[in-house]
């Protein structure tokens, strides 16, 4: 299974773009940033990397300035790897 955080570099950002989300019937949770991720507040929004596509259309709406990254997680490696669009 994969999944993808959004980490942003301030806790209000991370806690408003998982309200956005959860508005527009997206499954999140509010998780804790893996340590490999520094550029982060501490905590970030995960959610399954099938609504990727639908998150980065609400994302390009956003002020984006506390934003740190979108990250795939693979859970059977348990490695972040950086997405960019």
């Amino acid at each position: 299974m994969r999944y993808t955080l959004a980490v942003f570099r301030t806790r209000f950002a991370t806690l408003n773009f998982a309200n956005l989300l959860k508005a527009e019937n997206i499954p999140v949770a509010i998780v804790n940033t893996p340590h490999t991720i520094s550029r982060a507040c501490g905590i970030s929004v995960k959610f399954l990397y099938d609504f990727f596509p639908l998150v980065q259309r609400i994302f390009v709406r956003l002020d984006n300035r506390n934003f740190a990254g979108f990250y795939l997680v693979d859970t059977a490696s348990g490695k972040a790897k950086p997405i960019s669009f």
